[in-house]
């Protein structure tokens, strides 16, 4: 759960009501979602091992921000002008 779903011991009902409401059409609008795009041809385990790609990528992409960013410190530069040496974008 997220920090803003926790509630003080006098959070009102109707506003539980609301979150509650609001959860239900989230996992409504992720079903239909995933509802299209099986449609589309995707199957359930495609979008896991995408998903699962996706997670790998952004790991390795921390531990390359993590590693550009000690080489800085230890030139005495800014991140951002370590990107053209390695022929990196800003976007990346």
């Amino acid at each position: 759960p997220s920090p803003s779903s926790f509630r003080p011991n006098g959070a009102s009902e109707a506003a539980l009501r609301c979150e509650v409401e609001e959860l239900k059409r989230k996992d409504l609008a992720l079903d239909q979602e995933i509802a299209q795009l099986l449609s589309e041809g995707y199957s359930l385990e495609e979008l896991e091992k995408h998903i699962s790609l996706l997670h790998e990528y952004n790991e390795i992409k921390d531990a390359g921000q993590m590693l550009l960013g000690k080489l800085a410190v230890i030139r005495g530069v800014t991140t951002k002008q370590l990107y053209p040496e390695y022929d990196l974008e800003l976007s990346d």
